[in-house]
């Protein structure tokens, strides 16, 4: 696992940095864990679009992940492959449990083909195993973290990414995150032991504009190069400044610093902000 460059043949390679892929054994995934995926560049249920700048991009399928891993529970499974997920920054595992089924898991740091994995409170305390908090000791890095017991993982699902397990009682679990915040959920959740493979993912240089298009990512025109009838930025003789008292998004809401977090009520579970010097 790690990246690679490239001896430029061409002006876009000369800033090329990519992934080795050293750690991928299988190349075709699961046809029972696919879906297909529909493009809605940026469009809600209505057709409106409610994020800017997507469209296009290469076809793909959705590979269905397990981030629950509670039905599971006390039965053993075996990593059958590492595998590419056009979908997600992390590598995806393919495991095989004793009973039959096949899920697909975030594959951690370490974890290889032929490896034994386990969910649920007996489970050793080895990397890929998922257990509750309350029976993973302190100091140990997790990821896949549920907020809710049984809502399946949400934190700490990217490439690279873990968290550390600070302290836990019989109540809550307080964990320091990424991002530097230091924050409570409750000792029952489910965590997976390890670190999110895939570190070098923050290494990577895309090398030319045509590798966003190819992820769905159309150009992002700046708002003080419009008409000021397209945007507040807008208008003015040459280079002009923003002009106005606030920056604005193009419907005229103020953009660039306010605050836009409606669940104001969960902050009584951060300990510490990842703001905070």
């Amino acid at each position: 696992m790690g990246i690679r460059t490239f001896k430029p043949m061409t002006p876009s390679q000369r800033g090329l940095v990519r992934p080795d892929f050293a750690e991928i054994t299988k190349t075709s995934p699961e046809k029972t864990l696919l879906r297909p995926l529909r493009k809605r560049a940026g469009r809600n249920s209505r057709g409106v679009i409610t994020v800017r700048h997507r469209g296009g991009g290469h076809k793909r399928q959705y590979r269905i992940i397990d981030f629950k891993r509670r039905d599971k529970e006390g039965i053993p499974g075996r990593v059958a492959g590492i595998e590419y997920d056009p979908n997600r920054s992390a590598r995806i595992a393919l495991v095989v449990y004793a009973d039959g089924a096949r899920r697909y898991l975030l594959a951690p740091v370490g974890v290889q083909v032929n490896d034994k994995l386990m969910s649920g409170p007996e489970a050793e305390i080895r990397i890929g195993n998922a257990l509750p908090l309350k029976n993973i000791p302190t100091g140990t890095q997790v990821h896949n973290i549920e907020l809710q017991p049984g809502r399946g993982g949400q934190m700490c699902r990217g490439a690279g990414t873990g968290a550390q397990l600070l302290a836990c009682d019989d109540r809550f679990a307080m964990l320091r995150l990424p991002s530097g915040q230091i924050r409570r959920v409750p000792s029952t959740n489910m965590a997976t032991i390890g670190q999110v493979g895939n570190q070098e993912h923050k290494n990577q240089k895309k090398g030319k504009a045509g590798v966003n298009r190819h992820l769905g990512r159309r150009p992002h025109v700046r708002g003080s190069a419009m008409n000021p009838n397209d945007h507040p930025h807008g208008g003015g003789e040459g280079h002009a400044p923003i002009g106005m008292k606030h920056p604005k998004t193009p419907w005229g809401k103020p953009a660039l610093g306010p605050k836009t977090r409606k669940r104001v009520h969960t902050d009584v579970f951060i300990v510490r902000d990842r703001r905070a010097k």
